[in-house]
């Protein structure tokens, strides 16, 4: 019959031989754990000198040495305001633009002259034909924040289009620039539903060259821009002019070689 009577020395060292295992084995799992959390911890770190590297890029200034000659915060706050969403709201836009010269009308007067419903697609186009007929200058400007910005320094609003909307859907928007604040970055625009909206001006610049970086002026005849280019004054006397308007046209250049506005 077999002998089942236990040897205590035996068993002495089958619990010490227990023992070791269980320690090394914790042993390993400790060592595992702080690999897994030093690893861990590295990524963590490296993810955060990476966010914080992309935030100083994110955060960098946009105001150039020619803006910091600008002063630091200007708004027009005498531009009149036609709320709407209409037609991307060019007919409020031009209103707007056009009763800021002195002119009485209306965002409805003017869909007839625009060719609103059925023209969309010419919007562009015909609001300044539209401008023109009334006796305006429509001078183009260059497509950088800071001519924007100057032109609204010497008082003139600007007459722009950006793409609003989210990252999954965007239309064009018309829209008239009437202030900035260039130690917060920020621009203020008169854009559809809203006065004095809000923007970045890294957000602003983003959408205003997504939608074709547009921007013009409506300025009276006797009205120079800001740093007016002389070559684009004349080509834009010359589009009134063909429009019907040679005595404004006429006018026009003889400002400009007053060099008085």
């Amino acid at each position: 019959m077999p002998d089942y009577t236990l040897n205590p020395q035996s068993s002495m060292i089958g619990v010490q031989a227990g023992s070791w295992v269980a320690r090394h084995q914790l042993k390993r799992v400790n060592i595992l754990s702080v690999s897994f959390y030093s690893g861990t911890a590295g990524a963590l770190r490296s993810w955060l000198v990476l966010a914080f590297l992309m935030g100083l890029v994110g955060c960098s200034s946009m105001v150039t040495p020619e803006m910091k000659r600008l002063p630091d915060r200007v708004e027009l706050t005498s531009v009149p305001f036609f709320r709407g969403n209409a037609y991307q709201s060019g007919p409020m836009v031009l209103a707007s633009m056009l009763a800021n010269q002195q002119v009485q009308t209306t965002p409805g007067l003017l869909d007839k002259p625009l060719q609103l419903p059925g023209a969309e697609d010419r919007l562009e186009q015909n609001m300044q034909k539209v401008a023109r007929e009334y006796g305006f200058m429509v001078y183009p400007l260059d497509g950088q924040l800071q001519d924007l910005l100057t032109q609204v320094s010497a008082g003139y609003p600007v007459m722009l289009r950006f793409a609003q909307g989210s990252a999954l859907w965007k239309s064009p928007r018309y829209a008239v620039l009437i202030g900035y604040n260039r130690v917060k970055e920020t621009v203020l625009l008169n854009a559809g539903m809203d006065r004095r909206y809000s923007m970045s001006f890294s957000r602003f610049t983003s959408a205003w060259k997504e939608a074709g970086s547009w921007a013009v002026l409506v300025q009276s005849p006797r009205q120079l821009p800001a740093n007016v280019d002389q070559q684009r004054w004349l080509q834009a006397a010359e589009a009134l002019s063909k429009s019907g308007q040679e005595q404004a046209a006429g006018e026009a250049k003889r400002t400009l070689a007053r060099g008085v506005k």
